[in-house]
């Protein structure tokens, strides 16, 4: 029991295994004088001061006459962590949906966008004249395409105007 009771001082314990010395340090005088014994040597070694004569009783005297705090249980923690869920979760999703709102909505006083109506008559497609770009045009563009704002495109994006030439094609035919 000796080797209990120094570990239990030397806090080497859990909360489980430190239930059998405490109980054997209030049946057990043997356990309780080990229990002094070790105090004192532990005191010797850190060159503590002895405790004045009495100074146990009057401290457990003081301690009886200091008011008893009631701890809430268990299940009122439980409910309020649920509540500080729920209340954080719709916190949350409530920001959300401002920010969508705030991204989404329509600037304030802005006149609905107007709706283009289609002409009645199509236009036939041999009234458009085609004018094909000059020959010369693919050079500029391939010259000046460090110019344009569709370099911010990732991948081959950017390429593909320049190396897919229809009229090349149809001259390859």
């Amino acid at each position: 029991m000796k080797s209990k009771v120094s570990a239990l001082m030397d806090g080497e314990l859990d909360e489980h295994e430190a239930s059998v010395p405490l109980a054997a340090l209030e049946r057990d005088r043997e356990a309780f004088e080990a229990w002094r014994t070790y105090h004192l040597i532990s005191d010797a070694l850190q060159d503590a001061g002895a405790l004045s004569q009495g100074f146990t009783q009057r401290f457990a005297a003081r301690l009886a006459q200091e008011p008893t705090v009631l701890a809430p249980g268990r299940q009122a923690v439980r409910r309020e962590r649920a509540t500080w869920l729920a209340l954080s979760a719709a916190a949350s999703l409530a920001a959300v949906s401002l920010v969508a709102w705030l991204a989404f909505a329509p600037p304030p006083g802005s006149a609905p966008a107007a709706i283009a109506v289609a002409p009645e008559e199509p236009v036939a497609e041999r009234d458009v004249a085609r004018v094909p770009p000059p020959q010369t045009a693919n050079d500029y563009l391939l010259a000046h395409q460090g110019y344009s704002p569709r370099l911010s495109l990732q991948g081959v994006a950017p390429y593909v105007r320049t190396v897919s030439d229809p009229q090349v094609e149809r001259k390859a035919r």
